[in-house]
């Protein structure tokens, strides 16, 4: 197998929504996002994998000397070797994959977050950097659109950490800040049960209602310069923002399950803001 096999199939395996926006790219375009998209995969799957913290922190260790090897010119792993001919036509830096890498291990330091802005931090790490990288890729002409790209980034991982609550809080974390869950009166334990409450969907309404937010604040800072450019991130807002009004239409039932969108509508959503500009 080729290392453009190996992140081919590693991006077509996760099923993410990111993949239905690549379908629609330039060749060479679509190659860097892949493999870029099978090394954020990678190092995700460390954390989300491997059940013992230190083997999974030597792992992630292999992957920060493996960036260093890789810019150095001798990259070792199928997803370096497909990413490192890419990279510098695309602006992906070593500081880039290495805040991905940081992302994953503040996971295995922490599984709370005391506020917004600490949960801020592990976002722009694990979405925005990747965001950023992105917009890069996609084909970005103004700098704006690193800020739009950032903000969009931060969107998605917040609908992922409402999709997920209940999947995480088994795995034992809770990215939900510690300060508003006690505004709104939910327990941690409460979680772990897979307990239902007017205080859960509250402080549910309150998450979704910021993430809305930001997908509203991350689409007018797009220059419309770069608007055509980005489509294929805008396919992935209207995957996303779709996913997170069905979970609101659910009523936040998050804990028990974990709500997604068929690949189908997937790809209808993706192919409307192709074809008719349409979010």
């Amino acid at each position: 197998m080729t290392p453009e096999q190996y992140v081919q199939q590693k991006a077509a395996a996760s099923g993410s929504s990111f993949y239905y926006a690549f379908l629609f790219l330039p060749k060479p375009r679509r190659a860097a996002i892949t493999a870029f998209y099978a090394f954020c995969r990678e190092v995700d799957d460390v954390v989300d994998e491997v059940t013992d913290p230190g083997v999974a922190q030597t792992k992630l260790a292999w992957w920060q000397a493996e960036v260093a090897r890789a810019y150095a010119g001798e990259p070792t792993h199928p997803v370096t070797q497909a990413l490192m001919p890419l990279a510098a036509d695309y602006g992906i830096e070593a500081r880039h994959l290495l805040a991905v890498i940081e992302g994953c291990q503040m996971d295995l330091q922490q599984t709370r977050y005391l506020d917004y802005p600490a949960l801020q931090r592990y976002c722009h790490l694990v979405a925005g950097v990747v965001g950023e990288v992105a917009a890069r890729i996609f084909g970005q002409t103004q700098a704006q659109t690193t800020e739009y790209a950032h903000t969009l980034g931060q969107a998605f991982q917040l609908t992922n950490i409402i999709r997920d609550v209940g999947e995480d809080a088994l795995r034992g974390r809770i990215y939900l800040p510690v300060s508003e869950l006690q505004q709104f009166d939910v327990k941690a334990h409460e979680l772990l049960k897979r307990q239902y409450s007017e205080r859960f969907i509250a402080l549910m309404k309150f998450q979704a209602e910021r993430a809305h937010r930001l997908y509203d604040q991350a689409l007018a800072l797009l220059p419309e310069g770069d608007r055509r450019a980005q489509k294929p991130g805008l396919m992935m807002a209207s995957i996303y923002r779709t996913l997170l009004r069905e979970i609101e239409r659910d009523n936040f039932q998050v804990l028990h399950q974990r709500i997604s969108l068929t690949p189908l509508r997937k790809l209808w959503l993706a192919w409307r803001v192709q074809a008719l500009g349409k979010m």
